[in-house]
């Protein structure tokens, strides 16, 4: 795992922080999803929502809430994601290969790149490399098949039951509403259950690829304590809308402007909303290094956390990419550090002062958490100290 020892993840502003720098009692605190609008909860409290009206399922919310199940053990739900690597789980060789790769997370594939008539060996090929591989503290997750194929409950089944002790999340794709989320809840908490396995422990990360999904993200964000991130997926998405383009993640000739800036900022919108990370999707042309790198620096912009990368060549662009730069980082520390001073009564309990030429103030502390998380979970070292002024 990437993630300092000391990083907690903030849920005032959606990022990892220092321990040092906010209260670690709030660590892990999420709203419950059963009652959008509630205040935040601890995970695993069990405190109950009040006022819950019954939905068009056939249970009521309480119902519904009492089979998703939160976490009972904390876990690091927010991990780094710089680069999350897709490995085929149909092909020994590259699921062999990306355990020694440096990528965040790699999931191995059952979906789009697992053909139909080998996906139910598929499923056992990812079972035995989840229990078998050394994957060097990376984040393991597998993508299933969508609810509306025919291979979606026995990927979940074969995969959680075989391996969900070496198995961090779990990828839902195609999602289209909140219920479909629900369902996978529901579902794995039944197979921990019977398993023995730590109810909650895993997670999930739900994929936006098409217009449906995109109108309800707000609800699917919110639909589950399991849920770690929002993804985008851009072949489908841009297919869903009949966009005219055929290349993945370039913009459509014609049009002007970025086409999928609304996209991107309504997924990045849900997430932060609740707490969530949000990954972009692929870039499908893997040799060219250069359009790589111009779409991934656009998300990074945004503030997304991470990519999808298809090719072993991606990684380290990645990585860069969805790191902050070490001036950025330093400075990040910097701020944190005289904040710290500042608000003391050494410092003069000051809520605002000046670092250099620049005013610092509680606003500015956020935005240097954000900064200082990301550093700190790329193993950035700094290379400046504060000094209290005379």
């Amino acid at each position: 795992m990437l993630a300092a020892p000391n990083l907690v993840w903030d849920v005032a502003i959606g990022q990892f922080t220092s321990a040092t720098h906010t209260g670690v009692a709030d660590l892990f605190r999420r709203r419950d999803a059963s009652c959008p609008g509630a205040p935040a909860v601890a995970e695993g409290s069990g405190a109950a929502c009040p006022n819950q009206r019954r939905n068009n399922w056939k249970v009521t919310g309480s119902e519904m809430t009492a089979a998703m199940t939160a976490p009972s053990t904390p876990t690091d739900r927010l991990r780094p994601r710089r680069s999350c690597l897709a490995v085929p789980g149909s092909n020994p060789r590259f699921l062999e290969k990306a355990q020694g790769l440096p990528a965040d997370q790699v999931f191995l594939d059952l979906e789009d790149s697992v053909a139909p008539l080998v996906k139910q060996s598929a499923r056992q090929m990812v079972v035995d490399a989840l229990n078998n591989g050394d994957w060097g503290g990376k984040i393991r997750v597998v993508r299933v098949n969508d609810w509306t194929t025919q291979w979606t409950y026995r990927d979940v089944a074969t995969v959680v039951e075989g391996a969900g002790a070496s198995l961090d999340c779990v990828m839902l794709p195609k999602v289209a509403d909140d219920v479909q989320v629900k369902a996978l809840d529901m579902l794995l908490t039944q197979i921990e259950k019977t398993m023995g396995l730590p109810v909650g422990r895993i997670g999930i990360e739900a994929q936006i690829e098409n217009a449906r999904g995109l109108l309800n993200v707000d609800a699917i964000a919110a639909a589950s304590p399991r849920l770690e991130t929002i993804v985008f997926g851009p072949a489908d998405f841009m297919a869903s809308i009949n966009m005219k383009s055929l290349v993945v993640g370039e913009q459509p000739p014609g049009y002007p402007a970025d086409a999928y800036h609304y996209i991107l900022m309504r997924i990045l919108m849900a997430a932060r909303a609740n707490d969530l990370q949000a990954i972009d999707g692929p870039y499908l042309q893997i040799r060219n290094a250069d359009g790589f790198r111009q779409v991934a620096r656009r998300a990074a912009a945004l503030g997304y956390d991470g990519k999808w990368v298809l090719h072993p060549d991606q990684i380290a662009a990645a990585n860069e990419i969805f790191s902050p730069s070490q001036e950025d980082y330093d400075h990040a520390e910097l701020i944190l550090d005289a904040c710290e001073w500042f608000t003391s009564e050494a410092g003069g309990a000051k809520g605002s002062a000046m670092l250099g030429d620049e005013m610092i103030d509680e606003a500015s502390r956020k935005m240097a958490l954000v900064i200082a998380g990301k550093g700190r979970a790329a193993r950035l070292q700094r290379t400046s100290k504060f000094e209290p002024p005379e």
